[in-house]
């Protein structure tokens, strides 16, 4: 049987000495769906954060992606983040370049050295979330749900095997946000495991998927 992806084991995250989650145990598998809610200020976040290492582990034991977070070593975490992508609420795309700029510098970042390799998967990215015609615009030309896809497609971009997307609906309106969410089910499905912290109950109700909640400093499955 194939390793989780995810495996915490009684695991504590603290946020400037305070405590934020403690006894958390998760595992999550390849190509599986989890939401997270829980209030502004609950550890969703935090959550997410840990398992990139941008959060340290306290206590308990951490794994992601085969590496132990508390003990990980820090010319280890590029690693590490080269098979994440990440959805921001906010998108945090690169303001002075084009599209194709914005991913071409994340290859560029994680090592890429081939310009026809990275031509090629900046394409293929594209294609992939229907935006194959905008490589050309900047960030400020497009609508908030083609920027959250551009975002989608540079998450994509090393074929991450956890996608990690931290309210990715949080700026759109309703329909555009539907799309987006029905996409990263679709991305699931191909195998990729997605762990999305939402604050839209409506989401869940039209794309079930496992769902845990971040309430009292611990997470419980519902």
């Amino acid at each position: 049987m194939e390793a989780p992806l995810v495996d915490y084991q009684g695991v504590e995250l603290h946020r400037k000495e305070l405590i934020v989650l403690k006894d958390v145990d998760l595992r999550v598998e390849a190509g599986e769906f989890l939401y997270i809610i829980g209030k502004v200020g609950s550890g969703k976040s935090s959550l997410m954060k840990s398992m990139y290492a941008d959060i340290p582990v306290i206590a308990g034991k951490a794994d992601v992606l085969g590496y132990d977070l508390s003990a990980i070593k820090r010319k280890e975490v590029p690693m590490l983040r080269r098979e994440i992508g990440i959805v921001f609420q906010d998108f945090q795309l690169l303001t002075d370049r084009s599209v194709y700029n914005n991913l071409l510098f994340v290859l560029e970042a994680t090592g890429w050295k081939s310009k026809a390799d990275m031509d090629e998967r900046i394409e293929e990215v594209l294609k992939e979330v229907g935006m194959l015609n905008k490589s050309y615009k900047m960030p400020h030309e497009l609508s908030g749900g083609e920027q959250q896809r551009i975002v989608i497609a540079r998450a994509l971009l090393n074929r991450p095997r956890l996608i990690l997307a931290d309210e990715p609906t949080g700026n759109l309106d309703p329909a555009t946000g539907e799309q987006i969410v029905a996409y990263l089910h679709q991305i699931a499905k191909e195998g990729t495991a997605v762990i999305m912290a939402t604050h839209n109950l409506n989401l869940l109700e039209q794309f079930p998927a496992r769902l845990l909640r971040c309430h009292d400093k611990r997470i419980t499955s519902f």
